[in-house]
């Protein structure tokens, strides 16, 4: 029993210590604050807009922007959202790289102090998350706002006895007279009765009158003396100088303390005469904030009934401050609902039922950043957001002076398709990928967000002049590649024409465009639902989905599906995936000797510079060359295919001695010192040699029967049984796959049998 009642204390002990190191709450003198700010201005000075800021950027990463040294850049940044959104919430909320950079943009636009008079409205269809979305980011808030990083400090006032010397009359006095009495009452001697009225006198040394608007104490010094009050405490560093002439610091000299704390402020002021004796009793403490108790957070849902009560009284500290400062009209306690979230967030979660009355109450707040309680003008300056379906915008459309206070950021079904991955794996774990083929798990998503997206695109239309010449690698529409570009890829496959087309202005169209797109197609409910169906139908059995597996659901199991898919789209899509795990699958078979290559295109640019017939040593790799036609065209072939015509030959042969007499030689190896495998032009023939290498490289594979088997049999006892070059073969091929392209060993063999199969390598022979 013993050991169990240490326990206990133990328990007690440790809750105890570290509730009372997270609740403390102790206020601090003002000139105690004044020596925090002179340390660190920028973590005192600061609004419900600035932490708003600084809450966001705390919690988002800032990723990549993977062309930041492109001149054409338009700095769409890959942030990492996962920490504001993700971590430690109960329904995550997954921001595409499109919402992502709207809302940076948005926090930025609030800490530079371009914040004043409106409301925030998060507009998105039904099922994008807007709810999640907001309730993750004020319970981030929340924490924040309650951390050391996040710290605010609000004004209290202690408002003393003494000083005041109104000890004597009043509201205690009269409570002590009763107490006397009933001391006497029973028996109790005088000078028991007198201890009694000393020891309470002691508690009541001060009256506590915290601001019901949650004002930064700073706010008390009479504006008008600010300026020399701000000069005077800091020294002449970056921190003034931003100070002064920012923006975002703007209200520290602009705005007023709220009608209590002035009217606090002028009666000690008359009443003192010293101004020193006023500060004396203003303190700060931290302004905690509580969303259930709509402290500095509240939020309305349309079924929330507005309160009777809109007036807050506290009647009590009203008697007091009243005896205190001996007259009943100096200070009046007075305040509304608004202003437990001064300084704080104002929210309402969709904008009808009784959330449009409130909206429209917030008119003259956000116009004038003012509302009246009785006869007193009270200050609101709260951050007010709002999250609203489309159709609701009638609700608000008869405020016609209201709507230029608006400002919309859009929240549509997710665009990115890196995202809307990411929610698949959040939802299904993140072994689903084990049971896809690489490519097939996005190619999803790409079905999926085309449903979202406008079927033509002006910006890209008048970006890429003839998207033909592209259908190995997109639809006529352009929306795969769009797509990309949602996602911060531009594709390599782009000609370096196009990709020169791709200016920043071009970029932010295509970007812009994504403001009128996602409110229509397969919702971010619908998705999961279908892909349920789809994991459900295929992802049971051992074998990988495929490719193959995804256009037999959308034809013929979901074919309702498949028809509210962009026209065409699906077979773009099939096309574009068998080209691009056929380059994989001839990349990993290429196992050419690179020095061998090297070598034959060094001799060839040395041998086009002499006539046929001619014997010469080759100045480049040192090898005696008999040039002839036979000997160039050995070359050619293997640079330019077999199938070449010899006047096609004769013109590249042609075409290549120019350049290599006009600028190879000449700038590039005498003028910059450049060895001849580092020019320009022998890279282009390398590349041109080694893609007529890889256009072949299956072809004795293709024939052979034995090559199919042998890769379904790797890892078997019967995979044994082939002969030595085969198994090499196979093993070379299935390790590069894995290796270079990510393949598990199993998709590795997958996506080999499917190429094989569907002859992908005939299908593209004449390209």
């Amino acid at each position: 029993m013993a050991a169990a009642g240490d326990n206990i204390s133990k328990a007690l002990r440790n809750v105890n210590r570290h509730l009372k190191a997270r609740e403390h709450q102790a206020a601090i003198p003002f000139d105690a604050l004044l020596k925090v700010m002179a340390d660190n201005p920028a973590a005192v000075m600061r609004n419900v807009f600035q932490v708003f800021h600084d809450m966001v950027k705390n919690y988002v990463a800032e990723g990549p922007d993977e062309y930041s040294s492109d001149p054409e850049s338009i700095h769409y940044v890959n942030y990492d959202s996962s920490r504001l959104f993700v971590e430690d919430v109960d329904n995550p909320f997954f921001a595409d790289r499109l919402f992502a950079n709207r809302l940076i943009n948005l926090v930025e636009s609030l800490q530079r102090g371009a914040q004043q008079n409106k409301i925030y409205i998060f507009e998105g269809p039904h099922g994008c998350g807007k709810s999640t979305f907001l309730n993750n980011l004020l319970r981030k808030f929340e924490t924040y706002a309650n951390t050391e990083e996040g710290v605010r400090f609000e004004a209290v006032w202690r408002l003393d006895r003494r000083s005041l010397a109104s000890i004597a009359p009043g509201e205690t006095n009269r409570f002590l007279d009763k107490l006397g009495q009933l001391l006497d009452d029973y028996e109790f001697n005088q000078a028991e009765i007198l201890e009694a009225k000393k020891s309470l006198l002691a508690n009541e040394d001060f009256i506590e009158v915290p601001c019901p608007s949650h004002d930064n104490p700073m706010l008390v010094v009479p504006k008008d003396y600010r300026r020399a009050f701000f000069d005077d405490l800091f020294k002449n560093d970056e921190s003034k100088w931003r100070l002064f002439t920012a923006k975002e610091y703007e209200w520290v000299f602009k705005d007023k303390p709220c009608t209590i704390c002035s009217s606090i402020f002028q009666a000690l002021l008359n009443r003192l005469g010293k101004p020193e004796q006023v500060f004396a009793m203003l303190y700060a403490r931290r302004y905690r904030f509580n969303r259930r108790l709509g402290q500095g957070i509240s939020v309305f849902s349309p079924g929330d009934t507005p309160p009777e009560k809109t007036v807050l009284h506290n009647e009590i500290l009203q008697n007091r401050i009243n005896d205190l400062l001996r007259d009943s009209s100096l200070v009046r306690y007075l305040s509304s609902r608004y202003a437990r979230t001064n300084n704080g967030i104002y929210a309402l979660m969709d904008i009808k039922s009784h959330n449009v009355d409130r909206l429209i109450e917030l008119h003259n707040i956000i116009s004038e950043g003012v509302h009246k309680v009785e006869d007193i003008e009270e200050n609101v300056n709260s951050l007010l957001l709002a999250v609203m379906n489309p159709e609701d915008q009638k609700n608000i459309e008869g405020l016609r002076s209201f709507l230029d206070r608006v400002e919309y950021i859009k929240i549509p079904y997710v665009l990115d398709l890196n995202t809307e991955v990411q929610i698949y794996r959040n939802i299904f774990g993140r072994q689903l990928d084990e049971s896809f083929l690489p490519r097939v798990l996005h190619n999803f998503a790409r079905l999926i967000i085309s449903t979202r997206l406008e079927p033509r695109s002006p910006a890209m239309e008048e970006w890429i002049l003839d998207p033909g010449k592209y259908r190995l690698f997109c639809d006529p529409n352009l929306l795969l590649l769009k797509m990309e570009i949602y996602t911060g890829h531009i594709p390599e496959w782009l000609t370096a024409e196009d990709r020169k087309r791709l200016t920043a202005k071009r970029r932010r169209r295509i970007i812009g465009e994504s403001e009128a797109e996602g409110a229509r197609g397969l919702s971010g409910r619908d998705a999961i639902k279908i892909f349920n169906d789809l994991y459900s139908s295929f992802g049971k059995s051992r074998k990988l989905i495929t490719m193959s597996m995804l256009r037999s659901y959308f034809t013929r199991m979901r074919s309702e599906l498949g028809e509210q898919l962009p026209m065409g789209l699906l077979d773009s899509l099939l096309q574009m995936y068998n080209y691009t795990v056929l380059q994989e699958v001839k990349e990993a078979l290429y196992y050419f000797n690179e020095e061998r290559i090297s070598r034959e295109i060094q001799n060839y640019l040395f041998a086009v510079n002499f006539e046929p017939g001619t014997v010469a040593r080759c100045e480049f790799t040192g090898e005696q060359l008999s040039i002839d036609d036979n000997f160039l065209r050995g070359i050619e072939v293997k640079l330019l295919g077999e199938g070449t015509s010899d006047e096609a030959r004769i013109a590249f042969r042609t075409d290549t001695q120019r350049e290599y007499t006009s600028r190879t030689i000449t700038q590039e190896i005498l003028a910059e010192g450049r060895a001849v495998a580092e020019t320009r032009l022998f890279g282009s023939l390398h590349e041109q040699y080694v893609h007529h290498l890889k256009e072949k490289v299956l072809d004795p594979f293709l024939a052979n029967e034995n090559f199919r088997r042998a890769v379904r049999d790797l890892d078997k006892p019967a995979f044994k049984t082939y002969d030595k070059k085969i198994r090499d073969d196979v093993t070379f091929l299935i390790g590069n796959l894995c290796s270079r392209f990510r393949y598990t060993k199993a998709g590795a063999q997958a996506v080999c049998i499917y190429v094989i199969d569907n002859d992908l390598a005939r299908a593209f022979s004449d390209i």
